[in-house]
């Protein structure tokens, strides 16, 4: 489409009069020759695009700001997480950034946050890039009729232009990266960054501030429903296997990220997934490997043979933080209505690189909460030069940089719909076993498939537990498919007072992280943690 359609709401409401040309609404294919023209990106063998990201190959949370006003003022969770900017400032940014884009062309896509038409949010995304409206379309639910495309009236924009950089003195920002939300303008700018996941999780960070006021739970996390319609929801941080333990060819996956619990069930945000790529392979991870030999994927920063254009997936060279982008559609078993039932199971992964925490263990309903609250997992050593020990994260209900409000209103409400709807709530460490990153070795995932296997089917309902006297929740003695000394931590490690000595570290450090959430919980969820 072109800027020939009349349309109920144009750029012009932004304050965009004078840009270049503006193309609306673009196919894939007509979005792949932009960026193909443009030298945003490259085609690689069978079919995805490349594009390469520069500088900044992931998020900037620290570059994230609210505008302070009294439309959120009251609602917002402020502090290291959540900033706060003027509305000066903002203004001040929003008109240069105007100016900047002037005689620039743009790309427009009329979208939806929100697989249930109850609670989807009506957006539309401004970029810069080609391939970054082609993200926005992989990663959103494009609105596909050419009337609804003319009719259509965001209730929220993101306009993103990379090339354009903020000055901290002129705009109140920490660097030349931003990215602003003002609900009172209903908008978000972002610029400074080539890293397109700012544009989704911009617009997630709205929705998590928006559908608790529905009574809708929002929660970063993946899902997946089986044959007999028993859904699962799965909880964790970058590295810990969400994606990938979602994306089961026994299961139907709704959603890899960012979802909705609602009185009616569960609902997909996305109309696609943004999965790591990094040493995928077609063995372990055969659906999601088949999506980077596709048309209409987008990989960032993956590594290409100059000559061949055949894909190096194994390559670090610009980041350890590969990403793929695709419509959900490429997974053959997806549910493409993107909704499900309340959820039978909740799975809390974790990649604990100390090696003490059980593979599987079941938590009760304070004992949920308590985890849900601490959002734990541990970073690998050798990421960073001169690290040689693991380093402990705890990320907030596992998606603390997009929490605007108090985390206590998303734990209340998962604490209110697991006891509502009776679901069942593991801990599955997908980290390390037989020692900390570097001694012991990492958990085989076929075990942990194993183990989330006989969990989601009742396998475990009826096997005996032991309770771990250290992390205190209920490990099961026996599993399927799973060696009963790989259940037990302890007797994995070679030197079983040295295992005592990690446990007992890392249980200090749950209690100490919690102390900022001990005076808004009950009792008894402090008491179900770790007993360090």
């Amino acid at each position: 489409m072109s800027t020939q359609v009349k349309r109920a709401r144009g750029l012009d409401a932004l304050g965009i009069v004078r840009s270049g040309q503006v193309h609306w609404n673009l196919s894939t294919a007509a979005l792949y020759e932009h960026a193909i023209r443009l030298g945003e990106g490259s085609l690689a063998a069978e079919g995805p695009l490349v594009a390469l990201t520069g500088q900044h190959t992931g998020r900037s949370p620290n570059d994230k700001f609210f505008v302070r006003d009294a439309t959120c003022e009251a609602n917002i969770h402020w502090g290291n997480v959540n900033r706060g900017i003027t509305p000066a400032h903002f203004d001040a940014l929003h008109h240069d950034l105007l100016a900047h884009i002037e005689s620039r062309n743009l790309y427009v896509l009329d979208a939806w946050a929100g697989a249930d038409h109850a609670y989807r949010l009506p957006i539309r995304v401004v970029t810069e890039f080609a391939w970054h409206n082609l993200f926005a379309r992989n990663m959103f639910i494009p609105e596909t009729d050419a009337a609804r495309q003319a009719s259509h009236e965001p209730s929220f924009t993101v306009v993103d232009v990379p090339s354009f950089k903020a000055d901290p003195a002129r705009h109140g920002t920490r660097s030349d990266v931003f990215i602003l939300v003002n609900f009172t303008k209903r908008l978000v700018l972002i610029g400074g960054t080539s890293y397109a996941g700012e544009i989704k999780k911009s617009i997630f960070t709205v929705l998590n501030y928006l559908l608790p006021l529905q009574g809708v739970l929002p929660m970063h996390c993946s899902a997946n429903v089986g044959m007999d319609g028993d859904t699962a929801l799965f909880f964790g941080l970058s590295g810990t296997g969400k994606t990938t333990l979602s994306s089961d060819p026994n299961r139907r996956l709704i959603g890899d990220d960012e979802h909705g619990w609602s009185d009616t069930g569960v609902f997909n945000f996305e109309g696609g997934c943004y999965a790591k790529v990094i040493k995928l392979s077609a063995e372990a991870e055969p659906q999601i490997y088949g999506t980077t030999r596709r048309f209409g994927s987008i990989l960032e920063n993956v590594v290409t043979d100059p000559d061949t254009r055949a894909l190096d997936l194994d390559s670090d060279r610009y980041t350890e933080n590969t990403r793929g982008s695709y419509p959900i559609a490429f997974i053959d078993n997806a549910v493409p209505e993107g909704k499900a039932g309340h959820p039978t199971n909740v799975v809390m992964l974790t990649a604990d690189a100390y090696g003490v925490l059980p593979p599987i263990a079941r938590l009760s309903p304070d004992a949920a909460a308590y985890h849900f609250l601490s959002g734990y997992t541990a970073r690998v050593a050798g990421t960073e030069k001169g690290v040689t020990e693991p380093k402990a994260t705890f990320s907030t209900c596992f998606g603390g940089p997009f929490l605007p409000l108090n985390p206590n209103v998303y734990a209340k409400m998962l604490s209110e719909k697991i006891a509502r709807h009776g679901a069942r709530v593991w801990l599955v460490n997908t980290g390390w076993t037989g020692g900390r990153y570097g001694v012991g070795s990492r958990m085989k995932i076929a075990y942990t498939r194993a183990m989330i296997t006989a969990a989601l089917s009742g396998q475990l309902d009826t096997v005996a537990y032991q309770r771990h006297p250290i992390f205190n929740v209920d490990v099961p003695t026996t599993c399927p498919g799973v060696p009963d000394s790989v259940l037990d931590p302890r007797s994995t490690w070679p030197d079983p007072n040295a295992y005592d000595d990690q446990a007992r570290k890392l249980a200090g450090m749950f209690a100490q992280n919690f102390t900022t959430f001990e005076a808004d919980v009950a009792p008894a969820v402090k008491d179900a943690g770790p007993k360090a």
